[in-house]
């Protein structure tokens, strides 16, 4: 497919740690759905080499970038370096997608092509037509629970706002601004669907088909799950105060 005209250049965003046995396989899916975009591999110095295998795909195709960061520091904190070297390049568009294939590459035109009308657009799981493949029952109740958690806490219009698979136009995360961002965990995407509505942007949620990855291990933990409940009940309260106070 080729990237609508009226988005620009494109940036896909790959953060990484540990994931040698995936990375070439998903740069070759992106290049392959959408041979236009870019890929960014941004690496936390992953100690198992995901690095240089990144840096040989560099070497290999101008399309593959490579971004080395100093050692783990989140999802999060990933994806806003690179945000940030994305800006500093002249790109238009900003993509998140995982290493581990859960995020399926052919489906990114259809971000793309919502993207012509919209600020954001989120892959969501839990739309008509979303779907999860070979997650067991107890991962989709507590991950369906987390967004209904969200939903009756920050009255986002939102079905999955946690997901990681989205587009940004570069003037959304401009808008948004980066500064203050939680890019602690899985607090980060719900931040920033949360910020693009208070700005008033138009947010759209796409179907996508997310799949359990194959190779590799999962970086959820109870940590982070509690973690987004904390920091998304603090947001609620916060919002639940400022309005009150607006009404006196």
């Amino acid at each position: 497919m080729d990237i609508p005209a009226d988005l620009g250049r494109v940036l896909v965003i790959i953060p990484t740690y540990n994931e040698r046995d995936n990375i070439e396989r998903i740069v070759g899916r992106v290049r392959a759905a959408v041979p236009a975009v870019d890929v960014l591999v941004a690496d936390d110095n992953s100690p198992d080499g995901t690095g240089r295998i990144a840096d040989g795909l560099a070497a290999a195709d101008d399309h593959v970038k490579v971004l080395h960061r100093k050692g783990k520091e989140g999802l999060g904190a990933a994806y806003i370096a690179g945000f940030r070297w994305a800006a500093e390049q002249g790109y238009d568009v900003m993509v998140e997608m995982d290493a581990d294939g859960s995020h399926q590459p052919e489906e990114l035109p259809r971000l793309l092509t919502a993207l012509q009308d919209a600020d954001l657009v989120l892959g969501a799981r839990y739309i008509p037509g979303g779907r999860i493949e070979n997650w067991p029952l107890s991962r989709q109740f507590i991950s369906r629970g987390g967004n209904v958690f969200v939903r009756t806490m920050l009255g986002l219009p939102l079905r999955d706002a946690t997901g990681g698979y989205r587009a940004f136009r570069a003037a959304t995360l401009q808008k948004i601004g980066l500064d203050g961002v939680d890019s602690r965990g899985y607090c980060f995407q719900i931040d920033l669907a949360r910020r693009s509505l208070k700005q008033g942007l138009r947010v759209v949620e796409v179907p996508i088909t997310f799949v359990e990855r194959v190779h590799g291990t999962s970086k959820m933990s109870r940590d982070i799950m509690v973690e987004a409940m904390v920091r998304v009940t603090q947001w609620g309260v916060a919002d639940r105060v400022a309005r009150l106070r607006g009404h006196r």
